[in-house]
């Protein structure tokens, strides 16, 4: 009976959660159409839900891939965006040269070198899908795969995803739950466990592009960003990082203060030139908290304010370096070179090879735990 009722939840309750949704919202926001994300694949049914609070946020999320597609944040003046780049129908995603935007990333965030770690003694071979390098879980990643979905309430979805051993080349049978909240605060909060029968490593993240004047409103350049990092990791031209741990200060990575995203850009710099601009991993200050704080982001125009809290060790900051105006998003808008930026927390990148990071090992027995929260506030 339980299980009969659940399905019936799934098929139904997010309509019905949905509709309750519409009749909240503010006059700017845009539901997109549930059924235009209606798809059987691979034998799974893909659907969009609706989230929202009662200060008038919004966000839509679909199981394939666990994609934010939508999020509506209202400006100093009460008007709301959508500050999130995708698209309003599954073949948006399944046709685009993009396969991020958006999503659930995993079994592990960011890059590995040469596509090869070692565990207990044993080496294990991934497939090289960036470069010679392994990147955001390999060809078939978690962002392209249909999730369990369970709509817990008007504000909370909850995704499950069991990995195979194996699956992209990774040991362990992996369980994986995420939960989505839209908080009362104005926060997405994003929320992972995991647990394995086998050793194996594991890094997940949250792969949304922002663009805090709204998708598609032009560059992010003049977005300050304040990073509470002293320290990072440089890369080689690959972008794998080189094992040094380096400071910030004097380098066009110090964001510590607050800083224009494109004010350094043209600067003369190894690391900007081997990222196009920046896509690097940033160490975050240690705290006695559970949670710390990372970065902010303010967009000077609308006022929109974005914090970004975890309890990760890392942050990764790009810049939307690879955006180049040949993808057209939701309502037909154009994304272009850094439209959007993204930041992703996280352990470092390639940490399986290099031991002096924070592990990502996870052994049978032990519980993966990962909390990501983007806040939103205004000022004027």
């Amino acid at each position: 009976m339980r299980a009969t009722l659940r399905f019936l939840l799934f098929l139904f309750g997010g309509l019905f959660i949905g509709e309750m949704a519409a009749q909240k919202t503010h006059p700017d926001i845009v539901l997109y159409d549930a059924k235009d994300f209606e798809k059987i694949l691979e034998g799974k049914q893909v659907k969009l839900f609706t989230l929202c609070n009662n200060q008038g946020m919004v966000t839509q999320i679909t199981n394939y891939g666990g994609k934010v597609v939508s999020l509506w944040v209202k400006d100093k003046n009460g008007n709301y965006a959508d500050v999130v780049l995708g698209f309003d129908s599954l073949e948006g995603y399944l046709n685009s040269p993009e396969k991020y935007f958006g999503a659930l990333i995993g079994r592990y965030g960011n890059r590995i070198a040469q596509g090869r770690f070692s565990l207990d003694g044993k080496s294990y071979d991934l497939a090289t899908n960036n470069g010679d390098n392994h990147l955001h879980g390999g060809d078939k990643g978690y962002d392209a795969v249909v999730w369990e979905a369970e709509q817990l309430n008007e504000n909370s979805l909850q995704l499950r995803y069991t990995s195979p051993a194996m699956e992209e080349g990774y040991p362990g049978y992996l369980k994986i739950k995420v939960l989505y909240t839209l908080t009362e605060a104005n926060a997405l909060k994003v929320e992972y466990w995991a647990t394995t029968d086998a050793p194996t490593v594991v890094n997940l993240t949250h792969h949304s592009f922002f663009n805090l004047k709204g998708a598609g409103k032009g560059s992010i350049n003049d977005h300050i960003l304040q990073i509470n990092a002293s320290k990072y990791t440089p890369v080689d031209a690959g972008l794998i990082p080189t094992g040094e741990i380096a400071p910030v200060a004097d380098t066009p990575f110090d964001f510590r203060k607050g800083e224009a995203i494109g004010s350094r850009l043209h600067e003369k710099h190894q690391q900007l030139e081997y990222g196009l601009g920046y896509d690097h991993n940033f160490v975050l200050e240690p705290s006695s908290d559970k949670m710390r704080w990372a970065a902010t982001v303010t967009e000077p125009q609308s006022g929109r304010v974005m914090e970004v809290y975890t309890n990760e060790p890392g942050l990764q900051f790009y810049g939307g370096n690879f955006l180049d105006g040949s993808i057209q998003g939701k309502q037909a808008k154009i994304y272009g070179h850094r439209g959007a930026f993204c930041l992703e927390t996280q352990h470092f990148p390639d940490s399986p090879n290099q031991p002096q990071f924070p592990t990502t090992r996870l052994d049978p027995g032990e519980a993966y735990t990962s909390v990501c929260v983007y806040r939103f506030t205004v000022e004027d």
